[in-house]
């Protein structure tokens, strides 16, 4: 379970750790522009987005979604549910070739290539990902995160080591950069509406592959609470160094290569590779969303999108995030806030179906377990239950039978191997 959680954190990390704020642009616009009141809305920005965070992922898993539509549908009306997906595509589009433009300006301001250098081999890395399943790019990006996560506390210390002047020195020059939105209390909801409508979508896949709705929502959980803390983190070492970024492109970049050039470039490549996790979920997750009717069409639509992304980014990274993002983060928080009620209006329900698919569980590892003793009465209440869950019943057993014989098999201290879970399985799919 712990294990499951952290991979699931780890995913949504990666997932909302883009070009804006793996760049440290996004922070400066954001939150640096308002001295301490923005510091103060980084920090109650954390907060909500901690919570958000657990409700969409939950909400994915205890509805079983494969895309964002399969949530939208069951907790709107319609005609709000067709204005909700409107907006996820529509988020996802163009939060996709802001990404193409941030790994263009990554590569330039490093290594003064041509922007359309990165922004092409960004290109290539995506559609070549774009073959895995959802596992598979879930585990790609979390592997990414750590590295993350190592960078933004780095580049922390190394700004705290260097602050020389009194606060209000800094906080004076921080009002000198030009904020994306009027006041940091709207900020705080823009912020939270654009970092979530960007990632909602892979969310709720993420969400949806977990069958235990408790595991997901501790997962998404920690997710936001991990983001939350780099967010802030990098508000504070940002603040203090505002002097020396606040005209730069990437200013999280410009702070490492004012300390070492060879740390520089390994800042470079880690803001790469946090703009390709990004980048790979919206994609991926667009294309699964074009494609919903016809699954086997999933990479056409894929590259199309991945395509025209990368010749909208030519129209600038720094311009992409003033115009766009703002106009992106007050339709999301509006998605967001009505995701938000929904939970709270079923998480009895939400509770629930937990219990239920724990005792689901619960049932069908006697039956499958060499040294359990698996009764007619047991039999007729895993029928009950798996009845009476929300999710498809066949589908819903089936999985948890695959995933309770896998168990069984990596348990060394049961006498169960692959040859005897194919023939647990084969039983049941014949039953």
């Amino acid at each position: 379970m712990f294990k499951q959680s952290i991979s699931i954190a780890l995913a949504i990390v990666g997932l909302i750790v883009g070009a804006g704020f793996a760049s440290g642009q996004e922070v400066l616009q954001y939150f640096i522009a308002f001295g301490a009141e923005g510091i103060w809305a980084a920090l109650i920005t954390a907060i909500i987005m901690s919570i958000a965070v657990f409700t969409i992922v939950q909400l994915g898993s205890y509805f079983g979604a494969d895309e964002h539509t399969a949530v939208f549908d069951s907790v709107a009306h319609p005609v709000i549910s067709k204005i909700f997906d409107f907006i996820v595509v529509f988020a996802l589009f163009c939060i996709g070739f802001v990404m193409f433009a941030g790994a263009g300006a990554n590569l330039n301001q490093q290594w003064d290539l041509p922007n359309w250098v990165g922004s092409t081999i960004m290109l290539g890395l995506v559609l070549v990902c774009g073959l895995l399943n959802v596992d598979k790019v879930s585990r790609v990006i979390g592997a990414i995160t750590p590295f993350v996560i190592v960078a933004v506390i780095f580049a922390a210390v190394i700004s705290f080591m260097q602050i020389e002047q009194p606060f209000a020195y800094y906080e004076q020059i921080a009002q000198t950069v030009r904020p994306a939105l009027p006041n940091p209390w709207i900020t705080v909801i823009n912020y939270v509406g654009l970092a979530l409508v960007l990632a909602v979508s892979m969310m709720i896949v993420i969400g949806g592959n977990q069958l235990n709705p408790r595991i997901a929502g501790i997962g998404g959980l920690a997710g936001g609470c991990l983001f939350g803390f780099l967010l802030v983190t990098s508000t504070l070492a940002l603040f203090f160094e505002v002097e020396n970024i606040k005209d730069s492109d990437m200013p999280m970049l410009t702070l490492i290569n004012n300390v070492n050039p060879i740390l520089g470039v390994i800042m470079a490549l880690i803001i790469y590779g946090m703009i390709f996790n990004t980048a790979i979920g919206l994609f991926y997750a667009l294309g699964k969303r074009l494609s919903t009717n016809k699954p086997q069409r999933f990479y056409p639509y894929f590259v199309i999108t991945c395509l025209a992304g990368f010749a909208f980014s030519f129209l600038g990274f720094r311009t992409l995030v003033s115009y766009v993002y703002p106009v992106l983060g007050y339709a999301g928080a509006f998605l967001i806030i009505c995701l938000m009620v929904a939970w709270f209006k079923d998480r009895a329900v939400i509770k629930k179906e937990i219990w239920r698919r724990n005792r689901i569980r619960e049932l069908v590892n006697l039956k499958l377990h060499p040294e359990e003793e698996f009764t007619k009465k047991d039999a007729a209440e895993l029928d009950f239950r798996v009845n009476n869950s929300n999710l498809d019943n066949d589908e819903l057993a089936e999985q948890v039978h695959q995933e309770v014989a896998q168990e069984l098999v990596n348990d060394d201290s049961v006498d169960f191997d692959k040859k005897d879970a194919k023939k647990a399985l084969k039983e049941y799919q014949n039953s």
